[in-house]
Formats: structure tokens, sequence, C-alpha cells
């Protein structure tokens, strides 16, 4: 059996009961990075082995860990925050598991862009999630195809490319399409400011930006 368990995605009380049972009864935890697991699982008070598993090994690991897993041996994987597989590492062994017959057991939980989407106050009715824009190979295309998208659009962004991002969204959905960039979700300092992208794009221009970025843009409209 392989576990899929969702992480807080900032405040560790979002954990939920049946996410802690299962990390407590699994033979191994894969973790994206041991370090940031370690401090959930010392939080609840859970040991138990853990080993990497991140977007750099887990093409030589999969075979190996599918093997185990028809061995009998159970295993959850964690990513950094939120759900895997959703913009982390999980495809490769979900899909190998199904593969060879191994149990996948996905258990709901924590997702950054959900509540983005939800308190973004844009139509959530129909909506597209698109995760990490292309850095450079792409990306000319990938945002000309979006900017006639007429669902709500969500993105995943870094802190350090936030501006270049709605710079580049200005460009191509123009400057007053309603949007919304949340931050730090469900931490002390959890920001959501909404408003046009040129005045999104104004606002963060004069102070630091920190945490995680999610970002909510309205779709095209019909005249």
């Amino acid at each position: 059996m392989l576990y899929i368990v969702p992480t807080p995605i900032g405040n560790l009380a979002d954990m939920t009961f049946r996410a802690i049972e299962v990390l407590k009864s699994v033979d191994l935890i894969l973790a994206e990075d041991t370090r940031t697991s370690s401090v959930l699982l010392q939080h609840y008070q859970i040991q138990k082995p853990i080993t990497p598993y991140h977007q750099h090994n887990e093409h030589k690991v999969i075979h190996h860990l599918a093997e185990q897993l028809l061995g009998g041996k159970t295993m959850a994987l964690l990513t950094d925050a939120g759900t895997p597989g959703i913009s982390d590492p999980a495809f490769l062994l979900v899909r190998e598991c199904v593969k060879q017959g191994v149990r996948v057991d996905c258990l709901p939980g924590a997702t950054a862009f959900v509540p983005a989407l939800v308190n973004s106050g844009l139509p959530i009715n129909s909506f597209c999630f698109e995760g990490f824009l292309p850095l450079k190979k792409g990306r000319q295309t990938f945002l000309k195809r979006m900017a006639t998208e007429q669902r709500t659009m969500v993105f995943y962004e870094s802190p350090v490319r936030l501006l270049k991002t709605l710079t580049d969204f200005i460009g191509y959905f123009g400057e007053s399409r309603p949007c919304c960039v949340s931050r730090e979700l469900t931490k002390k300092f959890e920001e959501n400011k909404r408003g046009t992208l040129q005045e999104v794009h104004d606002y963060f221009a004069t102070k630091p930006v920190k945490g995680e970025i999610v970002i909510v843009v309205e779709g095209m409209q019909d005249e």
C-alpha cells in the first residue's frame, strides 16, 4: 500500500487525524525534503524511518520502491507542503504502482490553490489550475493561449518571480483584468491582495515579497 499524505501548507494544526494515524502505521515515509518533513513528524511525535523522494532521484528509485511495496511494505509519500502530485513529485511513483498492481490511497487534505481560489472573490464554478508557468521555453506560447481562457485561472509562483509574472499577465491579459494574489496562506501573516492586475502589480512593487504565492486571475469575459 502506498499512501499519498497531504501536509499543512503553513499551519501545523491543519494536519488531519487520519494523516497522523497513517504516518504512525507505515513502514517507511518518503519525503521530498527530509529536514522539512522531520519538523512535522517531531511535532506529532511520529518516529518512522524516512528516506528522500524528490524530482532529482525519483526516476532512479521508483522501481525499487515498487518492488518493496509488492513485497508487503507500506509507505507514505510526503512533500514539503500540500498534496503530493500537485506541482510536487508523486506522479511517477503513483503511475508505477498502478502499473504493478500496488494499491494507492490518496488522503484528502491541504492544497494551497483551493483556499486561494475560494477566497479570491472570482468565479469558481469553472476554473483551470496551471501550476507554475514555463520559465523560458514555451512561455510566450503558453501566455497567448491563456489570454483567451474564459475560466478562472490559478497559478503558482515564487516570490522572486511574482512581479515578472504579473508584468507578463498585464501584457497578455490586459491591465484591468481582475485578480487576487495570496501568500503565506494559513500562516500568521497571510495576505490576499485583490484588484486589477495593474493594481496588484503596483502594490507588490513597493514591498518585499515573501512566502509561497498563488495567483488567481479572472478568465476572459465576453464583451
